[in-house]
């Protein structure tokens, strides 16, 4: 906790391994004791997960990514170690490799443009052109 977090910044804990521990600990609070919530994990130890009615919703909350940790931030990511030093941040390398694909495209496209215009312009069986209905 060193440095701020704001709330919109996916949480470096697994949601892979929330998920594990909300179905295998789920009753006693696993899930909330590694996410950083005590208090309520201790509570939900308690209670046996809120007599499974509690278990259940976090269950559900941790499995479809909408589970909160102790700072707020969402337990989203299964990975969270793939993301990089900058949260939320594509890896340069991949939007090098967006960029090569985009120009790749373009003159994918222009080449098919190219070809429907000769295709268009072509001789038929019988010597006239074909005329290009659109």
């Amino acid at each position: 906790m060193g440095e701020p977090v704001a709330p919109n910044d996916p949480s470096e804990k697994s949601r892979g391994v929330a998920t594990a521990l909300a179905l295998v600990l789920g009753l006693v609070g696993g899930h909330r004791f590694y996410v950083g919530k005590a208090g309520s994990g201790i509570l939900m130890a308690v209670t046996a997960g809120g007599m499974g009615v509690w278990w259940l919703y976090d269950l559900l909350t941790v499995a479809l990514g909408d589970f909160r940790d102790v700072d707020g931030r969402r337990v989203a990511l299964w990975d969270p170690s793939e993301v990089g030093p900058h949260r939320g941040e594509l890896p340069s390398q991949v939007l090098d490799e967006l960029d090569t694909m985009r120009r790749e495209l373009a003159e994918l496209h222009e080449r098919v443009d190219f070809a429907e215009r000769l295709l268009a312009q072509a001789p038929t069986a019988s010597g006239t052109r074909r005329e290009r209905r659109d």
